[in-house]
């Protein structure tokens, strides 16, 4: 299993403005093949979304996939790119 994180800092707002737009967000994430999870967070000075899929490849591509939605519907969020980590789950708990 592998996860991206992807960090946009400094921009709060992107949560909320991505959370308006939820059906579009699930629907370009949960259509990459080996998909298992997504997660978006309001952190206290960020914007973190974290994918969790098969393998790195489904990993890699949701943050490929992300990028081209962020520049094709929100332009202006799109300019600043984000933080990105893609790396193996070694441990995951689930209730």
């Amino acid at each position: 299993m592998y996860a991206a994180i992807r960090r946009y800092v400094d921009n709060t707002d992107l949560a909320d403005q991505l959370a308006t737009r939820e059906s579009d967000v699930r629907q370009v994430i949960s259509s990459i093949e080996g998909f298992q999870a997504y997660y978006l967070v309001r952190a206290d000075e960020s914007t973190v979304s974290i994918s969790v899929f098969d393998d790195a490849a489904g990993a890699e591509e949701s943050s490929r996939k992300a990028a081209a939605w962020m520049q094709e519907n929100m332009p202006e969020v799109a300019a600043a790119a984000p933080r990105i980590s893609v790396g193996e789950v070694l441990i995951a708990e689930r209730r």
